[in-house]
């Protein structure tokens, strides 16, 4: 089990939900290479390529962040990704404990669209989760 414990962690989720709020990410790590307890390591508000540069190969981590897009001309929407990150460094045992651990960070980062596991830091490439967030939506009228 992961520990998410920390109360930072619950107020930077919902400082992330906010709308009167220019943070539109945040990101989990663990607090050492044995602990299973995850730390709020940072917040931003330069979306996904601010968040992916800070990604690190050789760890674990979970993000959580705010996406902005439109439909058409006169409507913009905002929607909300979970992120696990396994960069393609991380040792095999903490690789094992991630699927188990995400349903525990999910306790917390409740509400999103989509999951998106990243491997990669192109997997965090704004147009293709946008892409899938309209497939999640619904609905389009403007034939995308």
């Amino acid at each position: 089990m992961a520990d998410v414990s920390d109360s930072k962690i619950q107020e930077a989720y919902l400082d992330v939900r906010s709308d009167k709020s220019e943070t539109n990410w945040l990101l989990l790590d663990y607090e050492n290479d044995r602990s299973d307890k995850l730390v709020l390591t940072q917040t931003g508000s330069g979306g996904l390529n601010e968040l992916s540069g800070l990604l690190n190969d050789s760890k674990a981590s979970f993000g959580y962040a705010r996406v902005s897009y439109s439909n058409d001309k006169e409507s913009q929407r905002e929607k909300f990704i979970f992120i696990a990150w396994i960069g393609k460094d991380t040792k095999v045992m903490r690789k094992a404990k991630i699927s188990v651990h995400s349903a525990d960070v999910k306790s917390v980062l409740r509400v999103f669209s989509i999951e998106v596991a990243a491997r990669e830091r192109s997997d965090l490439k704004e147009d293709p989760i946008i892409a899938r967030l309209r497939k999640a939506g619904g609905a389009s009228y403007d034939g995308v």
